[in-house]
């Protein structure tokens, strides 16, 4: 016995992985996060299936649910925006799950860092500039680990993805601030990556929350900081992979002495 954890990613429902579509249009009862996941993407649903929203329900309504279904032999999929990985709350479902002798299998999906990336035509990860990406959220209701605290991420001058950060600018920036980010850095926000509406603002950290505000972007997303979301960085060529260089060697290409 065990029920799917799917991953419908950002929001275009052409952006689910071919397995988890497989297993939506398969399933009996589909379960899924309305106030998040796209309603074109639930409807390839097969027409029979049971299709339940989870917005208003809490933890242990989803799992009596699930539980009782699958036990009655049907197959269950529950459906996460993004990817079930990365604030996907999905932990304390499992757990539950496995006190009624229920397994899982995880899909992943394309989660919204990645949609947002795309989105601005960005690569997160710049050789000589910065080859690290960490995600976070700033610390607002909910509280992060005294090691994780924003401004000791930020002392990497690294890029930073924030989710759920969206109406905590004016902490985020100030964190940023003190880890010695400059004022010019740049940011990019990109609201409801890849939905008809999405919303890309381009901005530094000096004028992230002004932006934000002007914008009315307080929900639904992604922030990115970091000198790799520099708009002219295509034209910087000190910022170059070595990959792709005629004199670097791999088992597949021989180099080329100048």
């Amino acid at each position: 016995m065990k029920i799917y954890i799917i991953g419908a990613g950002p929001g275009d429902p052409d952006l689910i992985t071919v397995k988890g579509l497989r297993i939506l249009q398969e399933a009996d009862v589909v379960l899924y996060t309305d106030s998040l996941v796209n309603e074109e993407l639930i409807a390839k649903a097969k027409p029979e299936a049971e299709v339940l929203k989870s917005a208003g329900m809490d933890l242990d309504e989803m799992v009596a649910i699930m539980a009782d279904r699958v036990k009655q032999g049907k197959m269950v999929a529950r459906v996460h925006t993004g990817d079930p990985a990365v604030f996907g709350a999905i932990m304390e479902q499992i757990a539950l799950l496995k006190k009624e002798g229920i397994g899982y299998e995880i899909i992943p999906g394309v989660s919204s860092v990645f949609a947002s990336a795309a989105a601005i035509g960005a690569e997160l990860t710049i050789p000589e500039l910065t080859q690290t990406l960490i995600l976070t959220r700033a610390e607002g209701r909910t509280p992060v680990p005294e090691l994780e605290k924003l401004k000791d991420l930020a002392a990497h001058h690294c890029t930073i993805a924030l989710f759920l950060s969206a109406t905590l600018t004016k902490k985020v920036v100030e964190e940023l601030k003190s880890a010695g980010w400059s004022e010019d850095t740049p940011v990019a926000v990109v609201q409801r990556a890849t939905w008809p509406d999405q919303l890309i603002v381009r901005s530094t950290l000096a004028n992230l929350e002004q932006d934000m505000r002007s914008n009315g972007i307080r929900s639904h997303a992604m922030i990115l900081a970091g000198w790799a979301l520099d708009p002219d960085i295509h034209n910087k060529d000190e910022y170059r992979s070595k990959l792709y260089d005629k004199e670097f060697t791999h088992r597949f290409r021989r180099g080329v002495k100048p």
